[in-house]
């Protein structure tokens, strides 16, 4: 038994020493993507349920983007909605997908979306959520990222409400990190980029040698990066492209939705790993990077328990000097937390200003992950909830962080 955990233990640290080698190469100088003339012909595609409040800010932000009005158009996919998201889409000026069938999820509204828009002459399509907002140069700062050879690609996110809750700050920073230690190391390598959440874009000819959107886990996204890395598509990281979400102001809210986020990676992983290391795969490096992805919140549960199994154990058996360090380790995590969250601001042009709260919040926020992918880990989430948006204009004009 000692054994084997010591094993499971060289493992799990194996998986940590991997993640931070790659970080490394975020010290690196990124390739910037050369301008280029607007020649792309785009459909911003987006799934929508009951966001009557916000769809129409998006809306807005497409049509006047900075861009030629006849290389860009906006298709709205209502999804079960019952209040007048239709309507208020049509009249900031979308067009409307209606699903032939019922769909109970996002990736089956895209599904359909992508049917009847893959006949029409786009050259790309770009994914976000209703409640985004684009800054004006984003189409042409994707058409560059296409124009130097880009077939899949995410841009960044980031929170448009930064100071509306210490919640919602805390994702923005969270976004930052990501990118810092995630997405700008793998655009160095080579290696693809996290392709989660909204705001991410694909040729046609890559929907073409899929044949159409096709996911059935709760994380479609993740499911479509797996996808792409199994076939040899490299998720490029279009970091000059921004857009904002309208981040969740309550805690709870907080944990439902990361709780489901965790649960549909791992539904992910349950899903694809046998079948990336099965097909025939043209670069393994990708598939490598995004098996280790998916295999991450499996081994950072297992990691928690084993944590807390040790230390457990210490405190049955009397170990006093254990509940000790133990207190030391926590008050010395919280003040490093909160050090890093100060730096993220800086970093991700947040400023202080308005910050404390997630300042203060940060450390939690990030160890609150733990405990959800303990729960995901025993009970799997299948079923999507509704997260109420306001539709209050972000803060833009980002361009931190280069």
């Amino acid at each position: 038994m000692d054994d084997l955990l010591f094993i499971l233990s060289l493992s799990l640290k194996l998986f940590t020493l991997y993640f931070a080698a790659v970080a490394v190469f975020t010290l690196c100088r990124r390739r910037k993507y050369p301008r280029t003339a607007p020649r792309t012909k785009f459909a911003v595609v987006v799934a929508a349920r009951n966001e009557e409040a916000v769809i129409g800010n998006l809306v807005h932000s497409v049509l006047t983007q900075d861009y030629p009005a006849s290389l860009r158009d906006i298709y709205v996919v209502p999804n079960n909605c019952t209040d007048f998201t239709e309507a208020a889409a049509v009249a900031a000026g979308a067009r409307i997908i209606h699903c032939v069938g019922p769909v109970s999820s996002k990736g089956g509204a895209l599904h359909e979306a992508f049917e009847q828009l893959l006949p029409l002459d786009y050259d790309a399509f770009v994914v976000f959520d209703a409640d985004n907002v684009l800054e004006r140069d984003y189409l042409a700062r994707v058409n560059d990222a296409i124009a130097a050879g880009a077939k899949v690609l995410k841009t960044r996110t980031r929170a448009g409400n930064p100071t509306a809750s210490g919640v919602a700050g805390c994702y923005g920073l969270y976004n930052t990190c990501f990118d810092l230690i995630w997405n700008r190391p793998r655009a160095v390598c080579g290696l693809s980029a996290k392709l989660v959440g909204s705001g991410f874009a694909v040729c046609r000819e890559v929907l073409e040698e899929m044949g159409g959107w096709n996911t059935s886990t709760i994380a479609e996204d993740a499911e479509f990066a797996a996808q792409c890395a199994r076939i040899g598509y490299r998720v490029w990281w279009v970091p000059d492209a921004v857009n904002y979400d309208e981040e969740p102001n309550s805690f709870m809210l907080s944990l439902r939705q990361r709780k489901r986020w965790c649960s549909g990676v791992m539904q992910v992983g349950k899903q694809e790993l046998r079948r990336l290391w099965s097909a025939d795969c043209p670069k393994p490096w990708l598939r490598w990077d995004i098996s280790m992805f998916l295999m991450a919140p499996f081994t950072q549960a297992i990691s928690a328990l084993l944590l807390l199994g040790g230390l457990l154990s210490s405190l049955a058996s009397g170990e006093e000097v254990t509940a000790v360090v133990a207190a030391c380790t926590v008050g010395l995590y919280y003040v490093g937390g909160v050090g890093l969250s100060v730096l993220l601001c800086l970093l991700g042009g947040y400023g202080l200003q308005g910050m404390t709260r997630t300042i203060l919040l940060f450390p939690v926020f990030m160890a609150s992950w733990l405990p959800l992918q303990i729960i995901s880990l025993f009970r799997d989430t299948r079923k999507w909830h509704a997260i109420a948006h306001n539709g209050h204009a972000p803060v833009t004009g980002y361009r931190a962080m280069q």
